[in-house]
């Protein structure tokens, strides 16, 4: 990161040094427990201590960084014990969202679901990690609406939200990519058949390689 840009918000200053130090903590350039300096980070990257601090906040909400009063920020991250409590909790929110699904879900939405797993194809294709983030996002959340479970789909969406913010590494290695768009195309599959047993597999499967996916890019311990 340069100085900043002119015309470039504040906001986005913010998120983009965020996604940094985001980076760094889960893949284990920052130890947990070490301290990240205020003044180190606005010295590298060119920028004033405010978006840095605002930064600061953002990771501190997502559980990456823990503040000490008068002592600074330090490195939280998560633990390879971490990981697997949050894949766990949410494969058992998803295999409701998905048992609903099958019995739920209509043929348009169906319709929708094919045409975002026929998009993530073709972008994994052109590997533009990207576009494959934003068809992944949507078809989750049609799988989600689907169960016809508001509250459901709303504690679903905002767990993935937050997930997603710190997981964007895994899709940018692009061994990873044309597994991820199978296990998307076979929980199609099984859901378009409305085989609820194939389906609760194929998201078993699809959540069990997220995770290994996740513990292999983040160096976890």
């Amino acid at each position: 990161m340069t100085n900043k840009r002119e015309g470039q918000s504040e906001s986005t200053l913010t998120n983009e040094i965020a996604d940094i130090v985001r980076e760094r903590i889960l893949k284990g350039e920052y130890e947990i427990g070490e301290k990240i300096k205020e003044s180190s980070i606005a010295a590298e990257l060119s920028v004033s201590r405010t978006p840095i601090r605002e930064a600061f906040k953002m990771l501190e909400e997502e559980g990456l960084l823990d503040y000490l009063p008068n002592r600074g920020c330090y490195a939280k991250g998560f633990t390879k014990r971490d990981v697997s409590d949050i894949y766990t909790v949410r494969e058992t929110l998803e295999n409701l969202a998905v048992s609903w699904a099958c019995e739920r879900i209509t043929d348009e939405e169906i319709q929708r679901l094919e045409e975002q797993c026929d998009l993530m194809e073709f972008y994994t294709k052109k590997r533009d990690v990207a576009k494959i983030l934003s068809m992944n996002t949507t078809f989750h959340d049609i799988i989600y609406n689907s169960s016809r479970s508001r509250f459901l789909a709303q504690v679903l969406r905002s767990y993935k939200g937050y997930l997603d913010k710190t997981r964007k590494s895994v899709y940018y290695d692009e061994t990873f990519l044309d597994s991820i768009q199978a296990e998307h195309k076979a929980l199609l599959d099984a859901i378009k058949a409305r085989d609820e047993k194939a389906a609760l597999e194929a998201i078993h499967a699809h959540l069990t390689a997220s995770r290994e996916r996740t513990e292999s890019v983040w160096n976890l311990k």
